[in-house]
Order: C-alpha cells, then structure tokens, then sequence
C-alpha cells in the first residue's frame, strides 16, 4: 500500500503512523530515504521486517558493531524470540524462513556455534582457490554462451547469468551429480522465490546427497563436513550445507548483478579494476540487507532506547554501511571495514572466496562480451522490495552478438586434481567456426544436468 507524508511534513511510516514497513515498493524504490529517516531517530528504532513482525533495527555503523562483537550478550538462538514464543507471529509470515531456528551455525551460540563453525570453516579452506576460478569460468562460459548468440544482442543479467551462476558452482562445490543437481538447484531456488513445497525438495535432494556421500565419498564438501573431527550427524551436515547455500547464492548473485551493472554504468570512472567495483558494491549496496538476528540475554540500554530481552534486534548491514557518520572518514577505512560480510564471531567464514566468485564472475563477462552496454542509467534501475536483501531486480544489457564455444571435456571439479589456472582456447579467443548457442544439441534435465554436458563437450 503505498503511504503519503501528512500536511505537516511527518515522513510515512515514522512512529507518529506506525512502524517503517521495511517491505513493499515504497520502501524497495528508496530504501535510503527510509535508513536516514530510521538513523534521525537513534541507533535503532523499530520496523516492521514483514505484516505483523516487528523488530528492532539497528541503523548506525557502531552500534552496530557493538552487538556483532559482543555474543555474551547478544546471541542467535531464535527460540528465545518472545513474539514467536507467545503466538503473536503469524503462522504464514515470510519472516519465519529468515529468522525461524535452524540446527546450524548460524543460529547457534557458544560451544555449539564453535563445533559447526569450525567443521564449515575446516571444510571451505580444502577448496582450492585455483580449482575455483576455474569453475566459476566454466560456469560463466556456460550460461553467457546461453545468451550471447542472440540476435538482437540483448539480454537480462540478473536472471540469465547473475542468479544462476552461484547455483552451478555450490552444485559442483558441493559434489553433486547431475540429477541431485538440477533438485538442489531447483530447491534453493524455489525457497528464495516463495514457492509451495520447496522446502521438502531441497531437504530431500539433501538428504539423498549425503546418503550417497556416506557409500561414494569424494573431494567435496558434503564429504568435508561428513568426515570432520566434529562428527556432525547427518541432520547437521544437511542444515550446514543449507546454509551455505542460502547465504552464499542469493547474495551473490546480488553482488554479482550489482557489481557488473555499477561497472557498466556511465558513473564508474574509465581505469578502475573489476574488485574496486565489488568493494563499492559490497560498502553502498550490501547484498545481505537486513538480517543477523540478535536477542540480548538481558535488558539492554543502546543509544536511548531499551532492547528488551529476548526481542529480535536485527543489524541493517545497508544502513550501517552508508551510516554518515563512518562515511566522514571511510577513505582511511580498509576496503574490508564494511559489515557486508558481518563481524565477529559469526562473520561469514566464506567472505573471501565469496568476493573472488564475484569478481571472477564480472570478470569473465566483460572478457567474453567486450563491448556490454547497460540498456538502463544505474540510478533507474529497479531493487527488490524485500527487507533481507539489496538486489537489482533486472538489469538489460546490449552486446554485439557471439558464440561461446563449448568447454574443454573434463571431470566435475569435486573430482580434479589441483591443477595450475591456464587459459583454454576457448577461454582466450572465439572460434569464427562454433556452432551458435541455439543449434547446439540439447539435453535433457535441468539446468545443472545441462552445463555438466556441456563441461563435458557433449
């Protein structure tokens, strides 16, 4: 429902008319005007994250900071969240999936946080960098010659390249075979777009992956986390794998779209490189908006305002971010002093293969399709009008069209050895004589199925 200012100039959805809705098409078309009006009323102020779910936000950059790194006050176990505790939640809130309990790290606090963190974090530092670059050029070749032989030169990036691509990488990352694949991929993506039952076909997709990992085992990370010291049962291997998914793919494929269309963009200056393009990203447009639910363990005082116990306290990464009052002297911050990523002990523990897939990503876009033009000025382009994360809803591109020609044969990445990054012919140069995208033979399955084919040169 869109909200009018009143006569005496009182902005929408200030307390004088209720809680900010940190949801809907006002709030998506100009989530900026809604922090600056949120960080003129303290530290934090609350918002309601969806219908009939309110929480407290945290806007500024050291408050901020304060609760990330201070877990013996602030935890994450959401079943303390005194709403949901007394049915004042909706049973069918979309807040229930984000901030609901989950047997992960993420929602774990303690000597409980530090035995799945450590499995996950032992688990991601096996995967080779070089291993991954490599991947995420396979992958990026494989969707941009989805779409670069069209002939009208015009695509969508978000949902042509951006979205898909983390999906094919954690579907190798995480060693699944092409049918597992083309469900997990179906699962997560369902699950990010509301979609009845996409729960139970991620679960089972899951559960089956393990399974055959417990039989077939390999050099991925389903069998990482299976065979670590912590001896995570299966339930938890599941729910650890869970999570790296959802926090790895919607984010990314906002950084991704971001970044590529920022560096497109008329505003980014002629010289800069791709990563200054996905530092900006990750500093003025975070990925992950909205989230990192808190709940202090005892009534806290923080700039003014009481944070009771046991009411969620969510950080605005957004917000904090672009907090005025770090932006004064931001230029004599590291370009990793933003909270895109978190901080403390619940920081993301993939942040810098994370930036890498991105910048990889831009990268081989730009190498593959030279002469990419935005089709939209990046100040009009539109965002998703959600409160979890900052992702652009479309970007339109225009390209001299090409063929990709088809990868190299080989083994999935779970199944290589390391090998030092050379770069193919097919990555370096374009064969006049390649078969366009559209005469190429088509295969059944999904699309996870698909790009293992074409990997393979099938």
């Amino acid at each position: 429902m869109h909200q009018q200012s009143d006569p005496a100039g009182i902005p929408a959805g200030c307390p004088a008319h209720g809680n900010v809705p940190l949801y809907g098409p006002e709030f998506g078309s100009d989530p900026e005007r809604q922090y600056a009006h949120l960080r003129s009323l303290g530290h934090s102020a609350p918002v309601d994250i969806a219908p009939g779910v309110q929480v407290e936000l945290v806007t500024s950059y050291d408050a901020s900071l304060y609760i990330l790194q201070n877990p013996a006050l602030f935890v994450r176990d959401s079943r303390r969240w005194n709403a949901w505790n007394e049915g004042r939640v909706p049973a069918d809130s979309p807040a229930l999936p984000m901030m609901g309990y989950r047997p992960n790290a993420l929602f774990s606090d303690g000597a409980a946080h530090a035995r799945l963190r450590q499995a996950v974090t032992d688990s991601l530092a096996t995967v080779d960098q070089v291993r991954l670059v490599r991947l995420v050029q396979q992958s990026a070749d494989y969707l941009i010659s989805r779409f670069s032989s069209d002939r009208a030169g015009e695509a969508e990036l978000m949902t042509a390249y951006a979205q898909p691509l983390p999906l094919l990488v954690f579907g190798d990352l995480f060693g699944c075979p092409p049918e597992l694949g083309d469900r997990v991929i179906t699962g997560i993506t369902g699950i990010f777009q509301g979609t009845a039952g996409a729960d139970e076909v991620l679960g089972g997709a899951l559960a089956e992956l393990i399974a055959l990992k417990r039989s077939q085992p390999g050099e991925d990370l389903t069998t990482r986390l299976m065979v670590h010291s912590a001896r995570l049962t299966d339930e938890e291997v599941l729910h650890q794998l869970v999570t790296l998914l959802s926090g790895g793919t919607a984010p990314l494929a906002a950084a991704i779209g971001t970044s590529s269309a920022l560096y497109l963009s008329d505003e980014w200056p002629a010289g800069l490189p791709i990563e200054d393009a996905v530092v900006k990203t990750l500093w003025n447009y975070a990925p992950i908006a909205n989230y990192a639910a808190h709940y202090p363990t005892q009534d806290v005082e923080l700039g003014g305002r009481t944070l009771r116990a046991n009411d969620p306290v969510l950080i605005s990464f957004a917000s904090a971010n672009t907090d005025p009052k770090l932006t004064e002297h931001r230029e004599q911050l590291s370009a990793k002093a933003h909270l895109a990523f978190g901080a403390g002990p619940h920081a993301c523990p993939a942040k810098d293969p994370a930036f890498m897939i991105a910048a990889t990503a831009v990268e081989s876009l730009l190498n593959r399709l030279p002469d990419m033009e935005v089709g939209v000025p990046f100040k009009e382009l539109a965002w998703v009008p959600a409160p979890w994360s900052r992702s652009l809803t479309a970007v339109p591109v225009r390209f001299t069209p090409r063929p990709v020609p088809p990868a190299a044969p080989s083994t999935p990445l779970a199944s290589r050895a390391a090998q030092p990054a050379q770069p193919s012919a097919a990555a370096s140069q374009v064969s006049p004589h390649s078969r366009p995208a559209q005469d190429a033979p088509q295969h059944k399955g999904g699309l996870f199925s698909r790009f293992r084919a074409w990997v393979r040169g099938e």
